[in-house]
């Protein structure tokens, strides 16, 4: 990973809006509350929030959701020089409803979405060209362009010395063929030097059930990862790094809402990976990584939304301290 960049970390994938259910309105209808999200946007937010300097590719509708998104993007601190507005498509939009424990089913529009249709002649390259590490996940993989402008941002962004960092982000409504949608993931997988998975999407790209297995599995198959991380909720976190496993359990709290709960905390890890090449890193210094992904991923699920709940360092630090919820 070079040293010198005009940007910490770059990504490319989906912005879009959150319409996250919370209680019934005055006639017993359910209300919908738009909060700007995307996987790869609320990973940038999170490295923002720690001071780090982010950018973002990626397209929204020529609408007033696509402004929204701008907007909300601007304000968590993340440079939108490479996002893009399409006059022909409408901003993708998730509604998300939650149950106990704040886990979410999650209903998508976007056939297309705006994100589906960057093309490679609209990225920004020298973005690309001059971050040090550059983030991608599987849903700009779904279908072309947006899939041919992923492949074409990866390349530019290895080929100028950038760290890889890939979340497969497996949402089974976006995807017409499960095997279609691993054979992506793969892909990715074998594109990256940092990787994060939830424990069912590593279960999914390798069909083992059990975390330490999988982990070997893919890390087998995909050797460029040089560190593995794996979410798997309440369960904690595990990172995997040149036949090293440390583990870290999660911290509890109420969840409300568990979306970007897995954004935050790889925001966090490559954030810290900026300081700390994976080359270097140790035990003490994974669980140190983990340890402070864990606190932030435990403040986000205490509130409804996902980009605008991204803590900053203060925060998590003073979590970290008190163990409470400030």
């Amino acid at each position: 990973m070079k040293q010198e960049a005009a940007w910490d970390i770059a990504a490319l994938g989906e912005l879009l809006v959150d319409f996250t259910g919370g209680e019934a309105g005055p006639g017993g209808n359910p209300v919908f509350e738009a909060n700007p999200g995307g996987a790869p946007c609320n990973v940038l937010a999170m490295a923002a929030r720690l001071g780090r300097r982010a950018a973002f590719l990626g397209k929204v509708g020529g609408d007033f959701l696509g402004s929204f998104l701008r907007e909300a993007l601007l304000e968590a601190g993340v440079d939108c020089r490479g996002l893009r507005a399409d006059p022909r498509a409408g901003t993708t939009l998730a509604f998300v409803r939650t149950g106990p424990g704040g886990e979410r089913e999650f209903s998508f529009f976007r056939d297309p979405g705006a994100d589906t249709l960057l093309t490679p002649e609209e990225l920004e390259r020298p973005v690309l060209e001059s971050c040090r590490i550059f983030h991608f996940g599987s849903l700009s993989l779904t279908s072309q362009p947006a899939r041919g402008a992923t492949w074409a941002a990866v390349e530019a962004a290895r080929g100028a010395g950038a760290l890889v960092s890939f979340d497969p982000n497996y949402r089974p409504l976006l995807w017409a063929d499960p095997e279609e949608a691993r054979r992506q993931m793969l892909w990715g997988a074998s594109q990256c030097q940092v990787m994060k998975a939830a424990e069912e999407e590593l279960s999914f790209l390798t069909g083992c059930g059990e975390v330490s297995q999988g982990a070997r599995v893919l890390l087998g198959r995909c050797p460029g990862i040089r560190l593995l991380l794996v979410t798997r909720g309440a369960g904690g976190s595990a990172a995997f790094l040149d036949g090293m496993e440390v583990r870290c359990p999660a911290f509890p709290v109420r969840a409300v809402d568990t979306t970007g709960a897995g954004d935050s905390f790889l925001g966090c890890c490559l954030s810290f990976l900026l300081d700390h090449p994976p080359e270097g890193l140790g035990r003490e210094e994974l669980g140190e990584m983990l340890r402070f992904a864990s606190a932030a991923a435990a403040l986000v699920v205490t509130r409804r939304g996902a980009l605008r709940s991204m803590p900053d360092r203060a925060r998590v630090e003073a979590f970290l301290k008190s163990g409470e919820v400030l």
